[in-house]
């Protein structure tokens, strides 16, 4: 290693900059991930999503590749470090939260299970945005990540694709996907080359009407208007049209018919916005000779939906005039594919165009896709129960559960070495292929010795998140504290505002004496999508509060609240080792599933939280005793939804310590450090309307929180069991055994024997290889 790294850097190691060794590194990873390609037998996936949050890629592709520690310690010889390495390697800004950090998990656990399955997705130049706040307030910027060395390469292959009577090529670019001891997939991502960077103006702002020049700068566009809502439609048609002709190109090339399509590809619709894959692959079917009926029952065969969401404006629906508008050549399959669902059916609820001429994608979804599967149990028992209630009485056989998992490698090897290595000395190197084998932790549970030793790397990982967010913000924390972390999109349904709530309520606590039984450092990482306005509210009244806190010496001893700057991959993996009390506080019933809760119990955190998504399976799995749960049940919110008589206001009028809180956010303090407009807005949003039931939950909240609080701070033996009880409960949420439950109940990846007389290089084309004559190999 040490020859290969000094001859491609001409140089010793120790001569060389940070930005040579990085360069010289992605190459030698790139040709070590070469080495690992194999060829595709049978069926391959296909995983469709508008997002793939894979967050830096040079150490985990170091672990994945079984390098990591010998590169380390060549940089140590020489006086470098691979931490500060990381630092100067910019992280690809392609997702925004959980369902493409799902999507990345997924696409390194297919990998390591030596699975053919490849991401189809977009390259945003942009990103979401770049968060920073200013005036608290969250303030949006380009995230200019393509500067520089890039881990994806121009293909030199391109798709025709036809947006508005206009045709555009998409240029495809690939990336690998390295598994842990496994094969090597690819990422693959579609730009247009008219794409111009510099028609952005104020902030995130740009002209939507220029296609050409926007098409694929930012990931999620501003829908708030009607050139917003269409952008949307021409970015999701971009994605899903040239993926839909590099499937088939590739099932062709390894000697698919197409009336066979379904033994050689699978393709996951991951939520929503690849929905428009069903109508493009029947009229690309069409184009070649394939009738209607014909092409419409190959692509369920082949396709498969996973329904991320009950919350009804996330289930897209467009207007057929935009439809007609941006992509007429698919309207007419569309049609035909409603009339065959009213053939089957006069409900209006199971139409893909309703009365009001909207287009349902979900429901497209269900109606042609074999498969739909929720994404925690909880989740799934709600689609067939209420949600989706009509489709699974129409179509039982469908429906089925895949609890999401999150990949190890990334979220405990890579991001917390030294918890890896302890853990290794336990129980051995098992897990980090098999995460089952971190129930061998639970024999430790009385052993003090092993309890110390968890808290004590728990303390340093809090100091070196301390360390790296004073660098980055200039915010000192106090690492003796509880660092309770709530990191996740900004969203009502999430309740960062019930933790506002009781951050206020403890202000009061605090000076009228009650003191909490051990300093609290709260901490946030949220972006708010740029037009939710109350999103943005609650951000404006965190940060807020944070100042009035930090002005008042009496509070300021107990209370710290600090908000994360621009949350990313980079980020959680600094703060989700450093956390002991996960806050996981979503209305119960709202979270699919969540991820960020599996993250933070693997690294030894303690949930706090409701009886939502996975935490139900997270509370299986560590027991009632190892979880501080709260709140409402599922049941007991949709019954409240269904008799439609919650009435916000009562509980205000009612509860005065809840009054109390509320009142403050545009209380005298409040309004002199924040905006007034702001601050009223949120206060009127919770008493007016309150839609999440935060108040419902808010005393269930403060006590259980304040339970779990003293319980850190009087028994930390106690609390370092529920901490090692919780690591070794997170086994059952890896990826790994997600994919592997897919592969066995949905995809069936390569059982289709291989079809015989097919060159070796076609074979190898359906793993995402061109022939050298279609590749250039340069750089973004």
């Amino acid at each position: 290693m040490k020859a290969r790294l000094e001859a491609l850097c001409k140089k010793s190691i120790a001569e060389c900059s940070y930005e040579e060794i990085y360069r010289a590194l992605m190459t030698i990873v790139k040709e070590e991930s070469k080495a690992r390609e194999k060829a595709v037998k049978g069926r391959k996936l296909y995983y469709i999503s508008a997002e793939f949050l894979i967050g830096k890629l040079l150490s985990n592709n170091l672990i994945n590749l079984g390098i990591y520690d010998e590169v380390d310690g060549l940089l140590k010889e020489s006086g470098k470090s691979l931490a500060e390495l990381e630092e100067i390697e910019p992280e690809p800004s392609l997702g925004n939260g959980g369902l493409g950090r799902l999507a990345a998990c997924f696409l390194d656990s297919l990998a390591t299970l030596d699975l053919p399955g490849d991401g189809v997705g977009l390259m945003y130049h942009c990103g979401l945005f770049r968060q920073n706040f200013r005036n608290h307030c969250q303030n949006e910027t380009p995230d200019y990540w393509l500067d520089g060395a890039q881990w994806a390469e121009d293909t030199g292959k391109t798709y025709e694709v036809s947006l508005a009577g206009k045709e555009y090529e998409a240029r495809l670019y690939r990336l690998d996907v390295t598994g842990y001891d496994g094969r090597t997939n690819k990422l693959n991502l579609f730009d247009l080359d008219t794409v111009d960077e510099g028609i952005i103006s104020e902030g995130i702002q740009f002209d939507k009407t220029e296609i050409d020049k926007n098409l694929t700068l930012f990931l999620y566009p501003d829908d708030s208007d009607d050139e917003g809502r269409k952008l949307r439609i021409y970015q999701q048609y971009l994605m899903v049209s040239a993926g839909a002709q590099m499937i088939l190109e590739e099932c062709e090339k390894r000697g698919c018919k197409l009336h066979d399509l379904a033994d050689y590809a699978a393709i996951q619709i991951n939520d929503t916005h690849p929905s428009m894959v069903i109508p493009e692959l029947i009229r690309l079917l069409g184009e070649k000779g394939i009738a209607f009926e014909e092409a419409a029952e190959i692509v369920t065969k082949t396709c498969a939906y996973t329904n991320h969401t009950i919350l009804a404006e996330a289930l897209e629906k467009w207007p057929e005039s935009y439809l007609e508008e941006v992509v007429p050549q698919l309207m007419p399959v569309i049609r035909k594919l409603d009339e065959a669902v009213k053939e089957k059916t006069d409900r209006e609820d199971l139409a893909i165009i309703d009365k009001g001429h909207l287009v349902h994608m979900a429901n497209m979804d269900i109606h042609f896709t074999h498969s739909t599967n929720g994404v925690a149990a909880l989740h799934t028992e709600i689609l067939k129960e209420s949600e989706l209630n009509q489709f699974y009485q129409l179509y039982p056989e469908k429906f089925n559960n895949k609890t999401n998992g999150i990949t190890f490698r990334r979220w405990l090897l890579s991001c917390n070495h030294e918890l890896t290595e302890y853990i290794e000395s336990l129980i051995g190197p098992g897990f980090k292929k098999d995460a089952s084998e971190l129930k061998k932790l639970a024999a430790y549970g009385d052993d003090q010795k092993v309890l110390k030793r968890l808290m004590e790397i728990k303390t340093a990982n809090k100091k070196k998140f301390s360390d790296w967010l004073f660098k980055k913000q200039g915010v000192a924390l106090k690492p003796d504290s509880i660092f309770s972390i709530q990191s996740k999109r900004l969203h009502e349904y999430k309740r960062q505002q019930l933790n506002l709530l009781y951050l206020i309520h403890q202000y009061f606590e605090i000076k009228n004496g009650h003191l909490p039984a051990a300093p609290i450092t709260a901490v946030f990482g949220a972006k708010a999508a740029p037009a939710y306005i109350t999103a943005k509210n609650i951000i404006h009244a965190l940060l807020t509060l944070s100042k009035v806190v930090e002005k008042d010496p009496e509070v300021s001893k107990w209370i710290q609240i600090v908000l994360v700057e621009n949350y990313n991959v980079t980020a959680a993996e600094k703060m989700i080792p450093a956390c002991d009390l996960s806050e996981q506080i979503s209305l119960a019933s709202k979270e699919a599933s969540g991820t960020g809760n599996m993250k933070f119990m693997l690294n030894g955190a303690v949930t706090l939280g409701t009886m939502d998504g996975a935490n139900v399976e997270i509370a299986d799995c560590v027991g009632g005793e190892n979880i501080y749960i709260f709140g409402q049940s599922s049941r007991q919110v949709i019954r409240l939804y269904e008799k439609g008589d919650y009435c916000a206001r009562e509980w205000y009028e009612t509860d005065p310590n809840l009054r109390r809180a509320v009142d403050f956010i545009d209380g005298e303090l409040m309004l002199s450090e924040g905006d007034e407009g702001s601050l009223r807005s949120l206060k009127n949003e919770l008493v007016g309307k309150d839609w999440f039931q935060t108040f419902p939950d808010f005393n269930a909240y403060v006590v259980r929180k304040n339970q779990a609080v003293t319980d850190y701070a009087v028994n930390p033996e106690k609390w370092a069991k529920m901490a090692l009880l919780n690591i070794s409960g997170a086994g059952y949420f890896s990826s790994d055994r997600t994919i592997a439950e897919y592969n066995e109940d949905i995809w069936h990846l390569g059982e289709t024997e291989e079809v015989s007389g097919i060159e070796e290089e076609a074979v190898r084309a359906g793993n995402g290889h061109l022939g050298q004559d279609e590749t250039d190999q340069k750089n973004i």
